[in-house]
């Protein structure tokens, strides 16, 4: 059996793993910018797992204007991380550039988290508008800030929200104007761009 038979299953795992953690500390960080309500059940679990890496960080790195750059410095580290071991599993290792890679990755990933939030509210909007769930109110509270703009400049047609609409294809846009640039001015291969 060839050992390169291994690497794409240890890599997905590798991503996974990574991918989820770092998505929980970017959260964290999130809901604390839109000041969401950490008495959520949903927010209580991000904080809980993301805690044990979190406070000794904070040690070094205080929060600036209540924004917590412990979570963006952690997650910033866990996708280089993630990046150096990938690159060493196939043969690309170059660990002080993951630094820089990580960048564009982590806004990248931000885009999509909002991207994904927008589209899970308005599809539970259509299944079940009177619905309540904890996720939903979290979900609510982090797509607001781009929402409310974007209903202020389109309001509803015939009972139809279009503003959903405008956010995702401005997220889209934005995540076309912004990443590519960036993974050229930090160098990131072309495999970067795929994890």
């Amino acid at each position: 059996m060839d050992g390169n038979y291994l690497i794409r299953p240890l890599i997905f795992l590798i991503q996974v793993g990574f991918g989820l953690y770092t998505l929980a500390v970017i959260l964290r960080f999130l809901l604390q910018a839109v000041r969401a309500d950490f008495h959520n059940p949903v927010s209580q679990f991000v904080v809980r797992i993301t805690a044990p890496l979190l406070k000794p960080l904070r040690r070094i790195v205080p929060a600036v204007r209540g924004y917590d750059l412990a979570s963006l410095t952690l997650a910033w580290l866990l996708k280089a991380l993630e990046l150096s071991i990938i690159g060493a599993l196939i043969g690309a290792s170059a660990f002080p550039a993951t630094l820089v890679w990580a960048v564009p990755a982590l806004v990248s990933l931000v885009i999509n988290i909002f991207l994904f939030a927008i589209l899970i509210v308005v599809i539970l909007s259509w299944i079940n508008p009177q619905g309540y769930n904890p996720a939903l109110v979290i979900l609510h509270r982090l797509t607001a800030p781009l929402l409310e703009p974007a209903r202020r400049l389109i309001p509803s047609i015939g009972g139809i929200d279009l503003s959903p609409m405008l956010v995702m294809v401005g997220l889209y846009l934005l995540e076309m104007l912004v990443v590519p640039p960036l993974m050229q001015a930090t160098g990131a291969p072309g495999w970067v761009s795929a994890i």
